[in-house]
């Protein structure tokens, strides 16, 4: 269906998972979801993933087991998925941070970082109580700890789309377009 986004109606086939990575709150779930509809693939959250792997909860896992050994399963996870068919992934905030991950995206995806500024981050966290790594001190100063040492990492990723508070449309509009534009220069370079 053409849009103003794409007003010819027509979507480069998706061959490559799109990969959305950033911190938590960052809207990954929530814009992956409608990213995938808009798209007409699938959407997966790997946490969710991960949690149905270990018949435990996130934070059960952390609790049992340490943030090592979720660590490792998520990677196990996430490279499982992106052996798969083409979908929207959305993942952990920890999950690109680790090298053997960020290649698999590298091969089998493209990433885009949803960037957003520590007052959006702290505002949507804030609402929900179910995040294991802020349960450990002063939620603010763990998000801008987080962000110091994820940022330089996440600036990585394929694509860069700054998230705001404000209607979630607005930043899926921003988000889809960025990937049709990387979608159709993909395209270009391997016709040539």
């Amino acid at each position: 269906m053409p849009s103003e986004l794409d007003p010819e109606g027509k979507l480069p086939p998706l061959e490559r998972s799109i990969v959305l990575v950033g911190l938590m709150g960052a809207g990954k779930t929530a814009i992956g979801k409608r990213l995938a509809e808009r798209l007409g693939v699938s959407f997966i959250d790997a946490d969710h993933e991960i949690e149905r792997a270990a018949d435990s909860t996130i934070n059960e896992i952390f609790e049992r087991y340490g943030e090592d050994e979720f660590r490792q399963g998520e990677r196990r996870v996430i490279a499982r998925l992106l052996s798969g068919p083409p979908k929207v992934l959305a993942t952990g905030g920890g999950a690109f941070m680790a090298q053997e991950t960020r290649e698999a995206i590298r091969e089998n995806g493209v990433s885009v970082w949803l960037k957003a500024d520590l007052e959006v981050l702290f505002e949507r966290v804030s609402r929900r109580s179910h995040r294991p790594l802020l349960k450990t001190g002063n939620p603010r100063d763990i998000l801008r700890d987080l962000m110091d040492k994820r940022y330089p990492v996440y600036a990585e990723a394929d694509l860069t789309v700054e998230t705001f508070n404000g209607p979630i449309e607005a930043t899926v509009d921003r988000v889809y377009a960025a990937v049709l534009d990387q979608l159709r220069i993909s395209a270009m370079e391997s016709n040539r």
